[in-house]
């Protein structure tokens, strides 16, 4: 990875990209530390800590880099994004004018996509900033309880949270790789300072060095196996016939179809990460009570929040392979190429093979996420170490990223001719 960057960066193109991307971040991190206002960041800070810190609410604070709990106008972070394209995927499968906007519409219609996308993060960001000012109000951190100072308060969350959807959209359009992944590989990374801090006060507990050395060695296997899971894939073998096309002969070479283990990445990660936390992020918005009792339920710590994201991980990574990957387009245009899988006939015997494959490893690699994010729960369970849950997800979710942009540089490195790599 680390050569990869160094022969991009010689690149003057990548190297403008990069910069680029590495401008928008700071910009996203310089928000993060503009406050709301009628807040008293400071109190709502300390609450946090030491009463929200342990529940869902702490996966949305890790997620936006430790904005949420500092009162930060980027308190909302992408989860608005997030959830507005969970809505519209649903959407588009369910609703047949959508997929047609979406499949047969061209780029025309992947732009009126992006821009329904981008008013339904709006309105949810509208609906998140609203329930966040209920949180600060509930828990007496609002200097100012007037109906102008809560206006200007969920306006400010709802701004923050278009901008970022915005910052995001520029990095994909002129910088590198997924903007919205890459601000959220921004966030985690920069709690880096406050694990390590978490670290030094675990080393000073009994016991303290083994239950680091447990961690290190969990967070090296999980590493190992999302790379090794993410570069995995089925290679299906193709065979052309061979056919006469005026005086030459064509076809008749083997190939074969690469089919990913991981198709989706870490998006069934991010989408868990969500829905399993909105019952306790819910909950907290209403009340202190109904907030512990569904803590105890559906804390990020618990047994049942445990099993939720681990079927929730399995379900999105199915519902990805469906939207991304057709088993009966791919039969057609293997029949019209004169292509064929050795054994299978053209046509439904082609598909319902390509269907069975598919299946079968998007089942293993959607298990095998599943187990690497559920793992560190069951084992903060047993070491009773606050925060090694979210740390599960954060690893996730930050080598998902970094494996996805640096495939990202190698892609622009390979449209360029790039002698050096191809080499």
């Amino acid at each position: 990875m680390i050569e990869t960057l160094r022969n991009a960066w010689r690149i003057t193109d990548l190297r403008k990209k990069i910069l680029f991307t590495l401008f928008i971040l700071a910009i996203y991190r310089f928000g993060s530390q503009v406050f709301v206002p009628f807040v008293d960041t400071a109190a709502f800070s300390e609450m946090f800590n030491n009463q929200l810190s342990g529940t869902a609410l702490g996966v949305i604070n890790m997620m936006s880099g430790g904005a949420f709990s500092s009162g930060s106008i980027f308190s909302l972070s992408i989860q608005p994004y997030i959830n507005a394209s969970i809505i519209m995927n649903l959407l588009t499968v369910g609703i047949p004018a959508l997929e047609r906007m979406q499949k047969e519409g061209g780029e025309e219609g992947r732009k009126k996509i992006a821009a329904i996308t981008r008013y339904a993060t709006v309105g949810l960001g509208g609906l998140l900033g609203w329930g966040n000012y209920a949180l600060m109000r509930n828990y007496g951190v609002v200097t100012d309880d007037s109906i102008l100072s809560a206006v200007i308060i969920i306006l400010t969350l709802t701004a923050g949270s278009a901008f970022i959807m915005w910052l995001g959209e520029q990095i994909t359009e002129f910088g590198i790789g997924n903007g919205i992944s890459i601000i959220l590989f921004a966030s985690i990374v920069s709690r880096g300072p406050a694990m390590v801090e978490s670290a030094i006060a675990l080393v000073q507990m009994p016991n303290g060095w083994l239950q680091i050395l447990v961690i290190l060695i969990l967070a090296v296997a999980a590493v190992a196996f999302v790379v090794y899971i993410t570069n995995a894939e089925r290679r299906i073998p193709i065979q052309y016939s061979k056919r006469m096309v005026g005086r030459k002969m064509y076809g008749g070479q083997s190939t074969y179809l690469p089919l990913k283990v991981n198709m989706s990445g870490v998006m069934p990660i991010i989408f868990a990460s969500s829905i399993a936390s909105f019952p306790s992020t819910i909950a907290a918005f209403i009340s202190e009570g109904a907030r512990d009792r569904v803590n105890s339920w559906f804390g990020p710590q618990s047994w049942p929040y445990a099993a939720l994201y681990l079927i929730l991980i399995v379900a999105f990574s199915y519902f990805y392979q469906a939207i991304q990957f057709n088993p009966v387009e791919i039969a057609n245009n293997l029949k019209q190429n004169g292509g064929f899988i050795p054994g299978f006939r053209p046509g439904k015997p082609t598909v319902d093979f390509i269907r069975k494959v598919l299946n079968r490893i998007t089942l293993f690699g959607a298990l095998f996420l599943g187990v690497i994010a559920v793992l560190p729960i069951v084992m903060s369970n047993v070491l009773t170490v606050e925060g090694l849950a979210m740390g599960g997800t954060s690893l996730l979710i930050v080598v998902g990223v970094a494996l996805e942009t640096v495939k990202a540089i190698e892609s622009q490195m390979m449209m360029r001719h790039y002698k050096g790599f191809l080499e």
